[in-house]
Formats: C-alpha cells, sequence, structure tokens
C-alpha cells in the first residue's frame, strides 16, 4: 500500500471515529445495562400479585376496552398487548391532543377489571432505553444516531485496512508491554479492535436498522396496506368500530397455530385508519421474532387481508433482538457485555492515542 493511500485511510479512521465517539461511547455505556433489561426488570419490580378471580370467568377483551378507556376519558386507543404468563392485558391508549409518543398504559386484570401491576420496564431501565434509542429527540435523534453508526462501520472498516500495513512487523496481536504507554495503548487499541470486529459490525448494523424503524413501517403502510384504504373517504369513528374479541375470533382463524401477540387500533403506527391489526408471531426461536398481522375492517368486522411482511419489515424484527444479544439466554448476554466493555475501551484508548499525537506533535 503507497504512503498517499495509507494518509487517506488514516484520515477516514481517525475522523470517522472522532466525530462519532462521544455519542458511540453514549451508545455503549447506555447498552450495557439495556442487554440484561429482562433480568434487572426482575429484580426491580419484583412483586406478589395474584388475579382477583383465579376461577372466575374473564372478561371479553371489549369490556377491558370499555375500562381502560373509561379511566381517560377522551383517549383513543392505540394498542393491546397480552402477558404470558397471568390473566392480563394491557392497553395503550392517547388524547387526541397528546404530545407525539405520550401515551397513558394500563394493564387490566381480566378476571375483575381492576388495575394489575404493570409488567412495563423499570422507569430507569426506560429512561435509559429512550437515551439510547433516540436521545428524547424523537425521529430526528434516531436518525442522527443512525448515522452515528454509519460512521462506526465507516471506522471499522478503515481499521481493518490500516491495522496490517500499521502492524506488518509484529505478530498478530502482539502488546508491547516494554514500551512506553501511548505504544501500549495503541496495541491493546489494535488487538481489542480486530477481535471485536465481527460484534461490532453486527451491533452497529443493526442500530442502523433500528434507528430506520419509523420510516420502514410508513413505507409498509403507504405500499403493501395502500390498496386496503382506497375505498374508504374517512377513518372509522370509535363509535361505529366492530367487536374487538369477534376481529381477533376472525384474526386467528385466518392464522392457525401462531401465537397472538398484540393488537394495533385503527389510525395506530402499525395499522390504518380502518382496520385492526391482529399481530402474530411463531413458536420457533426465530419466527417467534417474526410478526405477521391479519387486517380486520374495523367496520365490518371482516378479514380484509392477512399481510405477511416483506423482507424490509422482517430484516427490521430480526435486528432488534440481536442489537441486544436477546437470543441465546443469558450466556450471549455476558458475551455481549463483555464485547460492549471491550468497545468501551478502544472508543477510550482511540481518543487518548489522538491527543497524545497532538500533545507530542505541539
Amino acid at each position: 500500500m503507497k504512503a498517499r493511500t495509507i494518509h487517506r485511510w488514516s484520515w477516514v479512521h481517525r475522523w470517522s471515529s472522532l466525530v462519532s465517539t462521544l455519542f458511540l461511547l453514549m451508545l455503549c455505556v447506555t447498552g450495557l445495562p439495556l442487554v440484561f433489561t429482562h433480568e434487572i426488570n426482575e429484580v426491580l419490580l419484583r412483586h406478589a400479585w395474584a388475579p382477583a378471580n383465579p376461577e372466575g370467568a374473564r372478561l371479553d377483551l371489549d369490556e377491558v376496552l370499555s375500562v381502560a378507556l373509561s379511566r381517560h376519558p377522551g383517549d383513543i386507543p392505540a394498542f393491546m398487548s397480552f402477558d404470558e404468563d397471568r390473566p392480563v392485558v394491557n392497553v395503550t391508549s392517547r388524547a387526541p391532543d397528546a404530545p407525539s409518543g405520550q401515551f397513558n398504559f394500563q394493564p387490566i386484570d381480566r378476571t375483575s377489571g381492576d388495575a394489575a401491576p404493570p409488567v412495563a420496564g423499570h422507569p430507569a431501565m426506560e429512561f435509559l432505553l429512550q437515551l439510547h434509542t433516540d436521545m428524547f429527540l424523537g425521529l430526528p435523534g434516531a436518525l442522527f444516531l443512525g448515522a452515528m453508526g454509519l460512521l462506526l462501520i465507516v471506522a471499522v472498516v478503515s481499521g481493518v485496512v490500516l491495522y496490517a500495513p500499521f502492524m506488518r512487523r509484529l505478530p498478530f496481536g502482539a502488546v508491547r508491554l516494554d514500551r512506553a504507554a501511548r505504544t501500549r495503548w495503541l496495541d491493546y487499541h489494535n488487538l481489542l479492535g480486530a477481535v471485536t470486529i465481527a460484534w461490532v459490525l453486527v451491533v452497529g448494523a443493526t442500530g442502523v436498522v433500528n434507528t430506520l424503524a419509523t420510516p420502514i413501517i410508513a413505507y409498509w403502510k403507504d405500499t403493501a396496506l395502500r390498496d386496503l384504504t382506497v375505498a374508504y373517504d374517512a377513518p372509522v369513528p370509535l363509535t361505529e368500530r366492530s367487536s374487538l374479541d369477534a376481529a381477533i375470533e376472525r384474526a386467528t382463524a385466518a392464522l392457525p397455530g401462531m401465537t397472538l401477540q398484540f393488537v394495533a387500533f385503527p389510525g395506530s403506527t402499525y395499522s390504518t385508519d380502518h382496520h385492526y391489526a391482529v399481530f402474530f408471531h411463531g413458536e420457533t426461536p426465530l419466527t417467534a421474532r417474526m410478526i405477521t398481522p391479519a387486517l380486520i375492517d374495523a367496520r365490518t368486522g371482516e378479514l380484509a387481508a392477512v399481510a405477511r411482511m416483506p423482507w424490509y419489515v422482517k430484516t427490521l424484527s430480526l435486528s432488534q433482538p440481536l442489537h441486544f444479544g436477546d437470543y441465546g439466554g443469558l450466556t450471549l448476554k455476558i458475551v455481549w457485555a463483555l464485547l460492549d466493555l471491550a468497545t468501551i475501551i478502544i472508543l477510550g484508548s482511540g481518543v487518548y492515542l489522538w491527543l497524545t499525537r497532538r500533545n507530542r506533535r505541539a
């Protein structure tokens, strides 16, 4: 490799790293506890709870929805999800004039209609997740962090290109412990960078995909679901909607052998203005991450379509758990955490090497 080529790659590696380092450090630090979100929430939110009437009849979902909306008059339902191991239905609604992203979340005991303790994340974990996702700036913040993720990928690729010419006289992974501090940190930086290449590329790429969730879902609605909305002039009013229970029964019949996951109401992110979107997932480790919605006409209660997810939505579905190592249990999460710590060291040592280089030149 010619000297000029090395200089150009060095410039790309240096500035793609420096521009993104502060934000990448924030993502690594907040991502470390988020890897163990489930375990931390179990500790922080551990409490004994039992349904009010364990042997009694359960409320219909229409009745659960009515109870939830009565506690927040004027709210519009957005989502309904279901606990796997307890008779609790979670109803998410929002006021018509509420800011974007502001919802009311109500877990409801299906045996009585009483409020149940939430199993949503602890406020501290929710704060970290929001900071990690979009820095409380909504879509602009998410897209900005996506750009930082792209710079991370550029930094990794340029680092791989530079590794051979800079380390050509040394064995792979050599650390010169007898040299000055800056040289030792350079060797540690190169060694950890080489060890974590695959992981950083995977986490960086899945992170970029996750920041595009809103545009991806919007594109899916505007293309794949466009034909389902041409017959209507206006959104279906709340007072004219058909039975939710009947809609779920029809959706279940259309997708036998799959597990009900959540319902998106008309006008919400994952549905149209005219349909209940009833989402199901599979039972295998892979298909459990893949969701398929059955769209039910909210006016008539008839099945409108089974909207198989296109490849880009499937990519999003697989990227979200892979980003946090949520595929292989606690062992994989520990590996993810160790690699995250290594990445923090890489980022910190990169800043140190840049600062000491400037000081030496001065």
